[in-house]
């Protein structure tokens, strides 16, 4: 007897990209009033089986039975038209159009070629009103609203197709943790009201506050399926790892030695307001703070990229001029790793060696050719150094995951022989088994003699790998304590200026 609990039902689902066995029988139920966390590292087949869901895709085998009927979508539009939407983490917002514009985007109302203006008002009122924010109104530009408002407008549009299914693809990557508690509110109503939501994160720790049931994907296979409350963070990431990950963060015997990077009342055109510091050979100094509280424009201001106000860095002993620029700074053993790594960190569109030694060039090159083998051979050399998963250094980086981008930027910085690294959101948007390889490298940049700056937003990182932690508190940053003189409680209290 079918279960009237189940919304949405998908059997032995398998989809192929030639030769890559995306998915490979993969089963997931859907109830109504639940939150059911799907879960995986990077290519483990999260998005391939979404959009299977979504109709992007059509599977090559298996089934998918929606309230108790065969279900096969001809496409995304004709999947919200019968009930599942999908909220991907890159947002489809129009920003030119209103809030009201982008919800009926696609699903208009109209009478003899004529829209129905007084019906559309009502229903985007009623989807506003749903999600108790009053703030966004129908008549506001989506342009002029913030990213998380920008999300809750395309929930909005979900909930016009009275979609019964709703998809989170990472929704709260690029939120604030005030906009992340306001969607997570949000989602807390939509499962009240019996919408079965499938909720997508690298952070296991929201994955446990919020999902009812969770299945865990490897390598397009279905590992681990279960209610929330019966398991624990680390039978998960054993499940998404298939391994033991033993100590998550290495931290190795470290011996702090000379002053490599120090900042000196340091001021920028808005941000930072003033910031003081220093970081030695053979440590790593975190930056802890809230979202906007001017820890980005602190090591874009110390990298040149960003204009100083007042305030002096040296390097190596060396003091900068204001003037020096990026490249002068980068002379002297300085590098950023940005936290828009697909904006500013990597030229997505060129190849793995090409973005490699983009910053060292000069190394490979004589009376200004380029020795293409030697800089190949050097490539695959940082490439095996760093366990960067690719078909060969000739290919694109948009084709990596996003645990191996960010492998190949730290690998541009190891390739520029940089002795302070700058790591601006090292992790951001990786899975855990990347997170635990991002975190031995940045062990053994300290271990090796380097001086390391790193910003997260994800406390337990910051405790788990540093040997100092000072926070950003509006433009302000505090001393520095050592790491065992903080807490997550404490962190916090200075950081929202407790």
């Amino acid at each position: 007897m079918t279960d009237p609990d189940v919304v949405m039902e998908m059997r032995d689902v398998a989809k192929a990209f030639g030769a890559s066995r995306a998915l490979d029988g993969v089963s997931l139920t859907l109830r109504r009033g639940e939150v059911h966390a799907l879960i995986g590292e990077n290519g483990a087949g999260k998005s391939t089986l979404m959009k299977v869901l979504s109709g992007a895709y059509r599977p090559d085998s298996g089934e998918m039975i929606y309230e108790g009927t065969p279900y096969a979508p001809k496409g995304p539009r004709d999947a919200l038209a019968r009930g599942v939407a999908m909220i991907y983490q890159e947002l489809a917002i129009a920003p030119h159009l209103t809030v009201e514009a982008n919800v009926m985007l696609g699903q208009e109302k109209s009478w003899r070629g004529f829209l129905k203006k007084g019906e559309h008002r009502k229903l985007v009122s009623e989807a506003l009103g749903l999600l108790e924010h009053a703030e966004i109104r129908p008549d506001a530009i989506a342009g002029s609203l913030s990213i998380g408002a920008c999300q809750l407008v395309e929930v909005a549009r979900a909930l016009v197709s009275r979609a019964r299914v709703i998809v989170f693809d990472e929704p709260t990557s690029s939120l604030t943790e005030k906009d992340a508690l306001k969607l997570f509110g949000v989602i807390e109503r939509l499962r009240s009201k019996g919408i079965a939501i499938v909720y997508i994160s690298h952070f296991l720790e929201e994955v446990r506050r919020l999902a009812d049931r969770y299945t865990v994907l490897r390598d397009g296979r279905t590992v681990g399926t279960g209610l929330m409350r019966e398991t624990d963070l680390p039978s998960i990431i054993k499940m998404m790892v298939g391994r033991e990950l033993g100590e998550l963060f290495p931290k190795s015997s470290r011996e702090p030695g000379d002053v490599l990077l120090r900042a000196e009342e340091l001021g920028g055109r808005k941000l930072p307001r003033r910031a003081s510091f220093e970081v030695r050979r053979g440590e790593v100094l975190g930056i802890a703070g809230l979202v906007g509280a001017g820890r980005t424009e602190l090591v874009r201001s110390i990298f040149g990229l960003d204009e100083v106000k007042r305030g002096e860095v040296s390097i190596g002993g060396t003091t900068l001029s204001r003037s020096d620029g990026p490249k002068q700074r980068m002379a002297l053993g300085l590098a950023l790793l940005s936290e828009d790594r697909k904006g500013e960190g990597l030229a997505v569109r060129r190849s793995i060696e090409e973005n490699l030694t983009l910053s060292g060039l000069e190394k490979h090159s004589r009376m200004g050719w380029l020795n293409l083998g030697e800089r190949r051979k050097s490539a695959r050399n940082w490439m095996e150094a760093v366990r960067v998963k690719a078909a060969g250094p000739w290919q694109a980086v948009e084709k990596l995951s996003g645990g191996n981008q960010q492998k190949v930027a730290i690998a541009r910085l190891l390739h520029q022989d940089a002795d302070v690294l700058l790591l601006d959101e090292p992790t951001r948007g990786i899975d855990v088994g990347s997170k635990a390889e991002i975190y031995r490298l940045i062990d053994e940049f300290a271990k090796s003699g380097r001086a390391v700056v790193m910003i997260s937003s994800y406390l337990p990182e910051l405790m788990g790998i540093c040997d100092r932690i000072c926070v950003m508190t509006r433009g302000v940053l505090s001393d520095s304590r050592a790491t065992s003189e903080w807490t997550e409680h404490a962190i916090m209290e200075v950081a929202t200026g407790g």
